[in-house]
């Protein structure tokens, strides 16, 4: 196929001139399929930004343009920039995650499958709350058919197009399931996806699987929806699973105008379903595709890019490129060794203590990375002890906090009394006489009779069965009923207020003068606050309804805010959620074989491929500064057990590294003993030449069987004591009461060390 030629020079509007060579390559070539493989920090979010605002200075309709992201922030600040560029007309190109966008689709074909076109949309706490009803419906063991791990079985299926019929069906899966001990699993599945149905719901997954079966089971939407979009732009196209893909590839199926961005180097999310083999295998599906590298990295200095490339280049899937930077050479890599997890918390605070000042640098220059979020206690109490203000990056949402998720089964009822899940949720709250064995039998009924819940409570008076309740339960559905004849004349923020008010939330809440009971009238208050902003946007009417509100905090991904998020303070982060994010200063801890790279990642090349991605990505969050760190020792299920650095550290060319601070004065007692099994069956990997000489010491001395312990009750900093093991040593500090009491011990041959005055077998010399 032959697409047209770039546009002439001379038609190249003046805020190209932003842009180096490939970029402006990149963003020119309008026409057919195109790849921009973006290295880390090379200006992805400007190219797809200005490749948009390109498209539309040629005259593209932005009606026609579609714009995939992966989170609503992402899309955010791609329309702010772009409207900066051509004007108020970006607000109408299609831009939004998969499932906002798709959403929004299937708000106007939804009838087509059979959905109300007001269907509530079901978070994970929805999904498991309807899951661990159907589970205790059909009597099975509730700890072996464990919510998220059923929500997780069938989220995987549905990425993969694998609706329940196709499970029961399929024999390997239910052998699976049989080998597990969860031969139940596929009629689970089925009972949700019913449940799910004539509730009117679907849950995340439904919106990509239900667009999917759209546009297979009618040709005619699909046609439609294609005409509709001419350009088709998928932004971190490395993060798509399958019916992403799918959907992708059907939409563009007609012009063929698909653009897809992404780094396969930074390709972490397999556990969420990502496909790497969609980017390593797009120029496979379009033969005349042309790409374009984006190879100049603007972030970070010489020393993190090439450190960084010295490490990827260990992975045999990824498609050919040359990170380069013109920046400073920069510092060499610091490499940090610990004697135990609390030494490593101690170093780390102390470290950005000193490059705060070194640097002249505000506490939001600096993130401390980890592989878990165990992780972060040891950090947490040191950043503590330096006085260094901290924020754990991730945290509970807002939307996720009890009260909050009670006002939204309120409103989300209103809008759709069809939603079981939300019913239940607000029947009985705040308590009205509605208990656990009235919702049964209403239950009960609507099953024999065919009815919905709602139907029942509706005519409640009619049923003998329900009880003395009935007349109680009559008055809730009176009360909804009310609620929902104010749909239509009022906003969101109005009909809100009113039902906080008579539905008796405001009232219990602000009654409740505990601590908690004010934080949460507080953050009540905070959601009303937020409807009330919604509805004074500057949008239409019709846009600031209860539905419009309810479907936007639906598909909400970005996560909590603070309620200061700009204060300053050091992030603490799983190298997961620091994907997109850029720090002058960055501490990646708990570098030892079995943290990072994962235990579980050990088993298969794929797996350790991906950790190894996912260490690419945590050293290229760093723009000036970098320092790994790693611990000798961790406590684990009570006992101490010995660590090895990770070989990701081997990996890194040497010249990249200051391996001054690697070793412990005076030196651990253990040896490094880094002989280990390759994934997939290779020979033991290369012995470690980096930490060889560092590595080599003496082994940790003998237990003496005669050694008594002593009384610790009177332990004071400076007293000297003889530790069955580790022998003499000086006590330099002591925290905690109680069982928690702890004790940092510094000792003649082994360094300090962290004891637990509980288990610590010593005695006070």
């Amino acid at each position: 196929m032959n697409w047209p030629n770039e546009t002439p020079s001379n038609e190249v509007p003046p805020f190209l001139d932003k842009l180096n060579a490939p970029q402006q390559q990149a963003v020119m070539r309008s026409e057919g399929p195109v790849m921009i493989i973006a290295g880390a920090g090379s200006g992805k979010t400007r190219v797809l930004t200005y490749r948009i605002a390109y498209l539309m200075h040629k005259g593209a309709d932005p009606f026609q343009i579609l714009s995939l992201t992966f989170t609503n922030k992402a899309a955010r600040e791609m329309r702010e920039r772009i409207e900066q560029l051509v004007g108020a007309q970006a607000r109408n190109i299609w831009m939004g995650t998969f499932h906002s966008v798709f959403a929004r689709i299937l708000r106007q074909e939804a009838d087509k499958l059979g959905y109300p076109s007001n269907f509530t949309i079901y978070d994970s706490d929805d999904s498991k709350s309807l899951i661990k009803a159907i589970v205790k419906e059909m009597n099975l063991d509730e700890k072996l058919y464990k919510p998220s791990l059923v929500l997780g079985r069938i989220s995987m299926a549905k990425n993969n197009l694998v609706d329940f019929k196709s499970y029961l069906k399929n024999d390997e899966y239910n052998e699976a399931d049989r080998g597990s001990g969860r031969p139940k699993f596929g009629e689970i599945f089925k009972a949700y996806s019913e449940r799910c149905f004539k509730a009117g719901a679907m849950d995340f997954d439904d919106i990509l699987v239900n667009t999917h079966r759209l546009f297979k089971e009618h040709l005619d939407v699909l046609n439609r929806w294609q005409h509709r979009f001419r350009y088709v732009m998928v932004d971190e196209y490395q993060d798509t699973n399958h019916v992403q893909y799918m959907i992708t590839k059907k939409l563009a199926a007609v012009n063929q105008n698909i653009c897809v961005v992404g780094d396969d180097a930074q390709s972490i999310y397999a556990f969420r379903g990502a496909n790497i083999q969609n980017i390593l295998n797009f120029e496979r599906d379009y033969p005349d595709v042309a790409t374009f590298k984006l190879e100049q990295n603007y972030r970070s200095t010489k020393n993190i890019v090439n450190a960084a490339s010295s490490v990827i280049k260990n992975n045999e899937k990824q498609l050919e490129k040359s990170v380069w930077t013109a920046n400073d050479e920069g510092d060499k890599i610091q490499v940090f060794r610990n004697a135990t997890e609390g030494d490593e918390g101690r170093k780390i605070a102390e470290f950005i203590f000193e490059q705060k000042s070194a640097l002249h640098l505000p506490n939001k220059g600096f993130a401390i990375l980890y592989r878990t979020n165990s992780q972060s206690r040891a950090f947490e109490e040191s950043l503590r002890r330096q006085g260094l203000d901290y924020r754990i990056y991730g945290g509970t949402g807002f939307y996720q906090r009890k009260e909050i998720k009670d006002m939204l089964a309120y409103l989300r009822f209103v809008a759709n009394p069809n939603d079981e899940e939300a019913l239940k949720r607000i029947i009985n709250y705040p308590a009205r006489g509605i208990g656990d064995t009235t919702v049964q039998r209403v239950t009960v009924l609507a099953a024999q009779e065919g009815l919905a819940l709602w139907e029942v409570i509706k005519s409640a008076k009619h049923f003998p069965e329900i009880g003395a309740s009935a007349g109680k339960v009559e008055q809730f559905a009176m009360m909804i009923e009310s609620f929902r004849t104010m749909l239509e004349t009022h906003n969101a923020y109005d009909l809100a207020m009113h039902v906080a008010k008579q539905g008796g939330v405001l009232k219990a809440l602000y009654e409740d003068k505990s601590i908690e009971g004010m934080s949460r009238y507080e953050n009540l208050m905070e959601l009303l606050n937020g409807i009330q902003e919604f509805t004074e946007d500057d949008q239409s009417d019709s846009e600031k309804t209860l539905p419009v509100f309810l479907e936007e905090v639906a598909l909400y991904t970005d996560d909590a805010k603070d309620k200061d998020p700009d204060r300053d303070c050091i992030s603490l982060m799983t190298i997961h959620a620091s994907k997109g994010l850029e720090f002058p200063v960055v501490c990646i801890v708990g570098m030892e074989e079995n943290l990072f790279p994962s235990q579980m990642a050990l088993s298969s090349r794929s797996d350790l491929e991906e950790e190894r991605r996912l260490f690419y990505v945590a050293l290229t969050r760093a723009e000036q500064k970098l320092a790994l760190s790693f611990a000798s020792s961790r406590f684990k299920f009570g006992s101490l057990l010995h660590c090895e650095p990770s070989r990701f550290i081997d990996e890194i060319d040497s010249q990249y590294l200051d391996m001054s601070l690697a070793s412990v004065k005076p030196k651990s007692p253990f040896e490094s003993g880094r002989g280990r099994a390759g994934a997939d069956g290779d020979s033991p990997s290369k012995s470690s030449t980096l930490f060889k000489k560092p590595m080599r010491q003496a082994p940790l001395p003998a237990a003496d069987p005669s050694f008594v312990a002593g009384d610790l009750s009177s332990l004071a900093v400076g007293q000297k004591i003889q530790h069955q093991r580790f022998g003499y040593g000086i006590v330099e500090s002591i925290e905690g009461n109680g069982d928690q009491a702890k004790a940092v011990v510094n000792f003649e041959n082994l360094g300090p060390k962290t004891l637990v005055l509980k288990f610590a077998k010593m005695r006070i010399v």
